[in-house]
């Protein structure tokens, strides 16, 4: 038996894998001790199994955890005070960036600030060469006086970045070794081991933000290891990271970073499974509506999207994380996105969300201002007795007054339109996140497959379908816990870089054979220590590589032995023609091709391939006929049917409402739609959805 948990900011997912078949759980988030949410979504589970937490937690033999604990933490600034260590006159590398400005006339925009102050930013004498030799020895006179003044100051962590340092670490690592000398117990991140980057900025930021996060996440992880041992766990424990795999837990204590938005990129990976079962197209957008965010993103030629540029925040307007990752993007508009009318009397939705506490106006636990789950429930999109199969009721008549007060008076508008306009406002801001990642890549989302998760997609995914021009949407049978879902399928995994530059025009093919050598050994190395034997690893290789005089990189996949063949820089030319092609629709074959730096993906399989199908835990009655709320028909009544209880491959047309204990999908009137062999929902407009 496996566990899977994806703790988001208003519901805590739980996946119990027992034999093959999944049982999807979900309970409320404690922002305050998201432990606690995890040990609640547990606790369900044991009731719907008939046996006691301890006894269902002794059975498991690995518990996988996704969580959005570290980034909510940097957002709402609550890391450890930390202190950045840099090379004599680089003091203000986190502060200058890498330049770039969204509006670059507009300086109404404040200069964000740097992640780390320059009062514990601290310049340390010593300089090492691009080549990797010493031009200055380092002064550890002034290190010492520079560990003085951080205990002084009671830092928390320490962060070093030095020039040149991917060349040779000496100097950083002779300073690492000053710093736990000196500072036992305070943690210590070096830029060379944990992002070997060309750029100084992105090395720096990335080194910063880890170690900032050590002292929280060391804790965090520590009580959740703890408490499911107390609890009776005695499996192994895995962390979900941003690379779409999963480290154990005594690896995320050591590099945080790598949890950086580990739950929502799980999405992807379980998006393209299911793609894969259910189309022939090769892009697949994949979203997932969470109760405070709307996460999207694309896989293209069926390739989960990966990506250097992840911001904690706004484009130019925050930091870049530094760290590669699964492409997602993230807006604030979740079904627990609180709508608003401005004094120019527009409507909003979002970004500001009701999130577990206080919750949704109907949740009766505080919540003032009507949500989208609150406009839902006022058109009769959700039934207010079935909520979490009936665990939490709904105040419906809460959620009509609240439109009634703050939207529809304020507008001069029906309550039944403020809940629609409510409803399009929402969905318009998902479109034009979708388009941002299809129509400015070349992609037409029309031709792509579109698959939703996330408990409340099934709201408006015809509406933004329709918007899109998709030929059809799909709900996966998991879809209300994509992200977990994604976790129970997924691989134990790391990446591993090392910058070796080298170009076609002269490939050193025995330096090249050397990088690769020592990546492998890592990669080998990781799945010995992750308990999975050799043969059930698989490293792919690639190469960051470029035309000669452009800034940035792409990555090629290559093959270990092409690149130790005579014709080895032919083979790298080729490849990454291709690839440059594939992503910007053209290639300059006349051009050498230089590469920067080198990476080895390990993933070790754990199980087989599992079928993304739940085994209901909430008994279906049969169900009832309700009145429901449309655009240009009015309140009908429409029937209801149990997600589970669905037919296979029998064409119906709305409208229509489908329902699961986690999930509500609504069939706009004359949508088609079906259960496909997979378990999933394919509803699309007329003669849109096909078998």
């Amino acid at each position: 038996m496996r566990f899977a948990t994806d703790t988001g900011g208003t519901f805590t997912d739980l996946i119990v894998e027992d034999e093959g078949r999944l049982h999807l759980f979900k309970a409320s988030t404690v922002p305050s001790n998201p432990v606690e949410g995890v040990l609640a979504a547990f606790s369900l589970a044991a009731e719907s199994f008939g046996v006691e937490r301890a006894e269902l937690l002794s059975r498991g033999d690995q518990f996988i955890h996704g969580t959005t604990h570290a980034i909510n933490a940097i957002i709402t600034k609550r890391v450890a005070k930390t202190a950045l260590l840099v090379t004599e006159g680089h003091p203000d590398i986190l502060l200058i960036r890498e330049g770039g400005r969204q509006m670059p006339f507009d300086h109404t925009v404040r200069y964000p600030r740097a992640f780390i102050p320059r009062s514990l930013t601290f310049e340390v004498p010593g300089r090492i060469t691009a080549s990797g030799s010493e031009y200055q020895p380092l002064d550890e006179d002034v290190v010492r006086t520079i560990i003085e003044d951080l205990r002084r100051q009671k830092v928390e962590a320490v962060a070093v970045c030095l020039l040149w340092s991917v060349t040779n670490a000496a100097h950083e690592l002779r300073i690492g070794e000053m710093l736990r000398e000196a500072l036992p117990g305070v943690p210590v991140s070096l830029s060379h081991q944990l992002n070997p980057s060309l750029r100084e900025y992105r090395r720096a930021i990335a080194t910063s933000i880890d170690a900032s996060l050590k002292p929280l996440m060391d804790r965090y992880i520590g009580s959740l290891t703890q408490a499911l041992r107390d609890a009776g766990f005695g499996g192994q424990c895995f962390v979900l990271t941003s690379q779409g795999s999963m480290v154990s837990a005594e690896e995320i204590r050591k590099f945080p970073i790598m949890a950086l938005n580990s739950g929502p990129s799980m999405a992807p990976v379980a998006g393209a499974h299911i793609a894969r079962n259910e189309s022939d197209l090769v892009n697949t957008i994949i979203y997932d509506t969470g109760g405070t965010t709307f996460d999207v993103s694309l896989v293209r030629d069926d390739r989960v999207p990966y990506t250097h540029e992840t911001w904690l925040g706004r484009e130019f307007q925050s930091d870049l994380t530094g760290f590669p990752s699964i492409d997602v993007k993230s807006v604030g508009s979740g079904g627990g996105s609180i709508a608003w009318v401005d004094d120019g009397l527009v409507l909003h939705v979002g970004p500001q969300s009701a999130g577990a506490v206080p919750g949704p106006v109907c949740y009766g636990t505080g919540g003032v201002s009507p949500t989208v789950t609150d406009a839902a429930l006022t058109l009769g999109y959700i039934d207010p007795n079935f909520f979490l199969g009936g665990r939490i009721k709904l105040d419906a008549d809460a959620s009509r007054d609240a439109v009634r007060r703050l939207v529809a008076e304020p507008l001069g508008l029906a309550v039944e339109e403020a809940a629609l306009a409510i409803m399009n406002v929402w969905t318009e801001s998902m479109v034009q996140a979708i388009a941002d990642i299809t129509v400015n890549q070349g992609i037409d989302p029309s031709v792509s497959n579109l698959i939703g998760g996330g408990g409340a997609a099934g709201l408006n995914a015809v509406a933004i379908a329709e918007r899109l021009g998709c030929q059809a949407v799909i709900i996966p049978e998991v879809g209300a816990g994509l992200s977990a879902a994604g976790a129970i399928s997924s691989d134990v995994g790391r990446s591993f870089r090392r910058l070796f530059v080298t170009n076609t025009l002269a490939f050193d093919v025995a330096g090249v054979g050397a990088v690769l050598d020592g990546l492998v050994a890592e990669a080998n190395n990781f799945a010995a220590e992750a308990g999975v034997e050799s043969a059930e690893a698989r490293i792919d290789l690639f190469a960051e590589a470029r035309y000669a005089h452009q800034v940035w990189e792409i990555d090629v996949a290559i093959n270990d032995q092409d690149m130790r063949r005579t014709d080895s820089a032919e083979k790298l030319s080729s490849s990454f023609h291709k690839e440059h092609e594939r992503i910007f629709a053209f290639a300059d074959t006349r051009s050498p091709v230089e590469v920067i730096a080198w990476r080895a993906q390990v993933n070790c399989k754990v199980r087989g391939n599992i079928r993304l199908r739940v085994s209901e835990t909430v008994e279906h009655k049969e169900k009832q006929p309700r009145r429901a709320y449309f655009s240009g028909v009015g309140w009908v009544e429409v029937p209801v049917y149990g997600f589970s209880a669905l037919p296979t491959a029998t064409p119906m047309v709305g409208p229509s409402i489908v329902e699961s204990p986690f999930t509500s999908v609504v069939v706009p009137p004359r949508s088609q739609f079906f259960r496909s062999p997979e378990g999933n929902l394919v509803m699309g407009l007329p003669k849109a959805a096909t078998m």
